[in-house]
């Protein structure tokens, strides 16, 4: 996809306070894709769940910061968890999908695919109580040879997708894709809103939240988002998991050493790290950011 192919969001004025997006992807520590080849899905329910003790705990520290945030929730959870869900529409929170059971939409065809994002939006929906305009793919797994996935979850009756991420990685990754809010079919179709990155020498750098944050030096990574928010003058869209914050959540044998370092880096500085962005920059949705009042 070229730059020319979409067309980019404007820019907020000079002067104008910019709300980042605060997104949570609520999956628990087992459903990992670096995890897949070591645990078995048809284990999932025998593990231990702590998924619903640390959305708690993001729960507290969202209201005591006065910030509201968008949780892409898994359809697994919470077919589970009910009440969990509740208690996020409750707290004035965005609801959206995940998809159902973590499967890469790269590793599904159309037809499982939309099967599996119409199911989670469904669930999402009757538990909730509101409806659900938001997706993720897992591991953002929407790309080049798959883009057919945006057709789907227009067709699914989704207003806005968060699924590309414009660097390149190992595992994810769309380098050419705009860096902001883009219609890949055109305005008034699906609205795509790629994780933050930030242009540096001819690059994209990944500036939007998980394994990258805990890894780098905060000011490092508050820097960047700066950098966005006051040169590009756009809001960024940062993410994390719940397990993120839980350096106790048990450890599965057989993972390798490159997968259990960037699941388990600085784990432990996961939860100060979120409460610091919260006092060094305005949050909202992302409905109420890319879609207006709902």
């Amino acid at each position: 996809m070229k730059r020319d192919d979409a067309l980019i969001r404007p820019a907020s004025a000079p002067g104008q306070t910019i709300r980042n997006a605060m997104t949570i992807d609520v999956e628990d520590y087992f459903q990992v894709s670096a995890f897949a080849p070591h645990i078995a899905r048809d284990s999932w329910d025998g593990r231990e769940c702590r998924v619903e003790a640390n959305i708690e705990r993001f729960l507290a520290l969202l209201a005591d910061a006065k910030v509201s945030a968008t949780f892409f929730t898994l359809g697994w959870i919470a077919e589970r968890y009910p009440a969990m869900v509740r208690r996020i529409v409750a707290a004035g929170h965005e609801l959206a999908s995940h998809g159902y059971g973590h499967l890469r939409a790269s590793d599904q065809s159309r037809a499982e695919f939309s099967d599996d994002i119409t199911r989670a939006k469904a669930l999402l929906e009757d538990i909730g109580g509101q409806a659900v305009l938001g997706y993720r793919a897992p591991s953002f797994s929407i790309g080049t040879a798959n883009l057919w996935a945006l057709d789907a979850l227009t067709e699914a009756g989704y207003r806005y997708s968060s699924s590309i991420y414009p660097i390149a990685h190992d595992h994810y990754g769309m380098p050419d894709a705009p860096r902001f809010a883009f219609y890949p079919n055109g305005p008034g179709g699906l609205l795509e809103v790629p994780i933050t990155t930030v242009r540096l020498m001819n690059r994209n750098l990944p500036a939007g939240g998980g394994g990258y944050f805990r890894l780098l030096p905060y000011a490092l990574s508050r820097w960047m988002m700066r950098r966005v928010n006051d040169a590009d003058r756009q809001p960024a869209i940062f993410y994390c998991h719940p397990w993120e914050i839980d350096p106790g959540q048990p450890r599965p044998e057989g993972v390798d050493a490159k997968s259990r370092f960037r699941h388990y880096v600085n784990l432990d500085r996961m939860e100060g790290r979120i409460v610091a962005l919260t006092r060094d920059f305005a949050w909202d949705r992302m409905d109420r950011i890319f879609l207006g009042p709902q």
